[in-house]
């Protein structure tokens, strides 16, 4: 399966940005998945996972109350909306799926990343 994120681009802070990440090559829908993000000079952190039934999630603290991540498995798209942005919450953003092995909350617990996408937050 290939991931391909998408939606990124410059927003005042307080704005809001809608990213998807569009599965292809097979249907996603079995996998968890995840979206991670990183800044300029920084390791690739988590932000938010969702498992496959879209019934339960999990968020970096930082985001709690201001990102939602949500699946449309009929569209092979997981979505992560992102409200209350901050200058902070600038980074390229990918999603990835769920790996059988590994922590949810770091990079070796996904594979098949997508490309990425930019988000910038101005103040």
């Amino acid at each position: 399966v290939q991931l391909q994120a998408s939606g990124g681009g410059l927003v005042q802070a307080g704005g809001s940005l809608s990213l998807s990440c569009v599965a292809s090559g097979r249907s996603f829908s079995s996998y968890a998945i995840g979206w991670f993000r990183q800044a300029p000079g920084k390791e690739r952190e988590f932000v938010a996972v969702i498992n496959w039934t879209g019934d339960n999630t999990d968020y970096i603290g930082s985001v709690k109350g201001r990102f939602s991540i949500s699946r449309d498995s009929a569209k092979n798209t997981v979505y992560l909306q992102m409200n209350s942005l901050k200058p902070e919450d600038t980074a390229v953003y990918y999603c990835a799926t769920r790996a059988l092995s590994g922590s949810h909350l770091t990079p070796s617990g996904y594979n098949n990343w997508g490309q990425g996408t930019l988000v910038t937050v101005s103040s």
